[in-house]
């Protein structure tokens, strides 16, 4: 998956600025595709010098001018080669699991900061995915979600909870780690 599909994909639904891009791929898609708000811009120059997106400014009173940004003709048509295309198989790469690996030059106490410390991480986006549900699921019409239609809907719900699935699956994996640990640790 490339940032400029995902934002492709963004704007199919409506036109956003870069501002409103950053906000929704981190209330959407964020758990499974992230970028920092200076690829978001970079990506959207790029999309309209491709023809691949529009941008219309929209002056206001009192605020800075906002940039919208549209899909073109030619943009839809590039998102949809792109969910025709076949889907190449990633290389994972878990720097937790990296560090894991080799954490038996560490004393017990350093394992279990280091099992601690992902149980943290894992639970604070386990909790920023369950609002996310909770939102979509309180939405009152202005959420992209809500708004969405009951295939996109469904969609949209079912990544967010595979990404709930899987931190649930790393607490509990990582509770499995500890008691192994427990029970040969000296």
């Amino acid at each position: 998956m490339s940032l400029r599909h995902s934002i492709l994909g963004l704007l199919s639904i409506k036109p956003m600025s870069g501002y409103e891009l950053k906000r929704v791929i981190d209330e959407s898609v964020g758990h499974f595709w992230t970028a920092d708000q200076s690829q978001i811009y970079r990506t959207l120059a790029g999309l309209v010098d491709e023809g691949l997106a529009s941008r219309r400014t929209v002056v206001q009173d009192q605020r800075p001018n906002l940039h919208l940004h549209s899909t073109t003709e030619e943009g839809l048509a590039e998102l949809d080669r792109w969910l025709a295309s076949p889907l190449k198989t990633t290389v994972a790469r878990e720097p937790f699991l990296a560090r894991l690996f080799f954490a038996s030059r560490m004393p017990v106490e350093g394992v279990q900061k280091l099992l601690d410390t992902r149980r943290q991480e894992v639970s604070a986006q386990l909790a920023a995915l369950k609002a996310i549900s909770i939102s979509a699921a309180d939405a009152d019409g202005s959420d992209e979600i809500a708004e969405a239609t009951p295939v996109a809907r469904t969609l949209r719900l079912a990544t967010l909870a595979n990404g709930i699935a899987h931190a649930r699956t790393e607490l509990d994996w990582l509770d499995a780690t500890e008691q192994q640990l427990k029970g040969i640790a000296p």
